[in-house]
């Protein structure tokens, strides 16, 4: 049956087709000494080789379709961000004029230096931002040595093409997103890298992390893309052809039912309303959260008006971007969380407030609200800015990682002085709820003391799972000790709940099981309401809400919740989720 390597579900669906290898890369990178009459020289050709890049990549940009995702436009301005950064547009230079080196190799001295840095990140998401930067400094380099940066595809590919790769960048994916291409694979990546989050938006089958499949493909030889289980077929023979292309027919039908329930209420059969909003980074998100028929956000991650930049965004920059998302949400509420932000994350601007910054170990280091106490001025900043957008529309402030009562209380000192200073300056601003972000197990087994001072919570999964198993899912060693249903995490996620709703406070979750139809079931009959989730998932999470019954389920999640063996854990969920459907 050919040979199948498992990686990670990126762009859902099924393709069976023809490989196209796409073959680039750096390859050996030169390395020799300068005299020192060619060192200007040798700068000078690497400032040109920026140059290019950047309008290479402007060029691209202003060549985006319009029916093209307007996450490919963002990732792009974040390519050209990280190439206008000192990091890649100046050091490589100072290294050439301290080392006396030639240019590639200054780059890749450099680029080396700022992989490990990444790596050293505790928040998977910005750790798989190296990728990013390693694209963009791969087209430095081939700049440098005169190759291009296209693709170079076949304008008469086949209608079944499907690419192989070891890596695509957002540049890449503009450039085959009008050929006939059917799905993708790479080699590189992780369920948080832009090449995952393309993948999803470009509603094209994808699997991604697969580590060597580039070796072991032919061109032209037949393959299968399992977009929905994260598996690739390589030579796969007539039976498995044939068993995909019945899966296949099952996932178009099936999508084209999900497609009738965008304005569909999101209720069980036994009439409970159950709360489906979005997780989002930025406003053009908002247009798919109500075609979608999205109930609100109940997660914008404010940090990406931090990262890759040498100064803090001002109140009046930050305020234009809380101000245009609740104007585009027309009257549905808007849940921001401050600033989640490491030492690890932008050491310079960082460091220019005079902060020291480091850590042994970052993810248990200067981060998150611990950040925003450390940096008041920076907190404040950020909620005026809040406070005075929601003037315009129903907000939520919710801080991150908040381990104690004292730490919330803190929070809200820091709320009434920025309330003091609109006040004073005469500015117009609004009331807001405040809650806090339950995502490591002080603040889960404290849960009843914050809520006392809390209009609301919402759980982060993502840091509650791996605080709570000392597992970090982006080390592929340990990622397997990854449970979201282990007994030790469901127990602290029934503990809140059962809090919450005897003291009557209103829960969300945000983390990534919000979003994943697999504990769709367990967290409703665990007294989940409210789920906020990357908006692809919407409909998937509201079928399986309108054809549950949450009588039914309590029932069955007493028999979950007595279980201690986590090996045990699969079975009892596809139980679960295999029960007959009410009516």
């Amino acid at each position: 049956m050919g040979i199948v390597l498992h990686g990670v579900a990126a762009g859902k669906g099924i393709a069976i087709g023809r490989a196209h290898l796409l073959v680039r890369g750096r390859g050996e990178v030169p390395q020799y000494d300068l005299a020192e009459n060619e060192i200007d020289g040798e700068t000078a050709r690497y400032e040109a080789a920026v140059k290019t890049t950047r309008r290479q990549l402007e060029q691209i940009r202003s060549t985006i379709p319009e029916n093209a995702p307007t996450e490919l436009g963002a990732f792009i301005s974040l390519h050209l961000m990280l190439l206008t950064d000192v990091t890649l547009s100046r050091e490589p230079a100072d290294i050439i004029e301290e080392q006396k080196i030639n240019a590639e190799w200054a780059l890749k001295i450099q680029t080396d230096r700022l992989a490990a840095q990444f790596d050293a990140i505790g928040d998977e998401y910005l750790r798989a931002r190296k990728q990013d930067m390693l694209q963009v400094a791969e087209r430095i380099h081939n700049n440098l040595i005169g190759t291009g940066n296209e693709l170079n595809l076949d304008a008469n590919l086949l209608d079944d093409t499907i690419l192989i790769a070891h890596d695509l960048s957002p540049a890449d994916t503009v450039q085959f997103k009008e050929q006939r291409v059917t799905a993708f694979v790479t080699d590189a990546g992780g369920p948080t890298s832009h090449t995952a989050i393309l993948g999803r938006s470009l509603d094209i089958p994808s699997v991604i992390g697969l580590s060597n499949a580039r070796a072991l493909i032919s061109e032209h030889e037949w393959v299968i893309v399992d977009g929905i289980n994260g598996v690739l077929i390589i030579d796969p023979d007539d039976l498995v052809i044939a068993e995909y292309r019945r899966r296949l027919r099952a996932y178009k039908s099936k999508q084209r039912e999900l497609g009738k329930l965008k304005k569909t209420a999101a209720a069980t059969t036994d009439g409970i309303q159950i709360e489906l909003s979005a997780n989002i980074e930025s406003a053009d998100d908002i247009k798919a959260l109500h075609a979608l028929g999205g109930d609100g956000v109940g997660l914008f991650r404010s940090e990406y008006l931090y990262l890759n930049r040498d100064t803090l965004p001002d109140e009046e920059e930050q305020f234009a971007v809380y101000s245009a998302i609740v104007k585009k949400l027309k009257g549905k509420p808007l849940t921001i969380r401050t600033v989640d932000l490491g030492v690890d994350k932008n050491p310079r601007w960082f460091g220019q407030n005079g902060t020291p910054n480091g850590s042994l170990n970052p993810a248990l280091g200067l981060t998150g609200i611990r950040l925003c106490m450390a940096e008041p001025v920076m907190f404040r900043t950020q909620m005026r800015a809040i406070l005075r957008a929601a003037a315009l529309g129903p907000v939520k402030i919710m801080w991150p990682m908040i381990s104690s009562v004292a730490e919330l209380k803190q929070c809200h000192v820091h709320l009434d002085t920025a309330r003091r200073q609109l006040t004073e300056c005469g500015e117009t601003f609004g009331s807001v709820q405040t809650g806090c972000m339950i995502e490591i197990p002080s603040a889960a087994l404290t849960v009843s003391s914050l809520l006392k001072h809390a209009d609301f919570i919402s759980i982060g999964t993502n840091d509650l799972i791996q605080y709570t198993l000392s597992v970090d899912r982006g080390d592929d060693a340990v990622s397997y000790l990854y449970q979201p249903a282990h007994p030790a995490v469901l127990r602290l996620l029934a503990h809140i709940l059962r809090t919450a709703q005897r003291m009557n406070k209103p829960v969300s979750l945000c983390g990534e099981m919000a979003g994943d139809t697999l504990y769709t079931r367990l967290l409703l009959g665990m007294g989940l309401r409210s789920f906020s989730m990357n908006t692809n998932n919407l409909l998937a999470v509201k079928d399986i809400v309108i054809h549950s019954s949450i009588d039914r389920l309590e029932q069955d999640i007493l028999r979950i919740l007595r279980n201690e063996d986590p090996d045990k854990t699969d079975k009892l969920l596809k139980q679960l989720n295999g029960q007959e459907e009410a009516v």
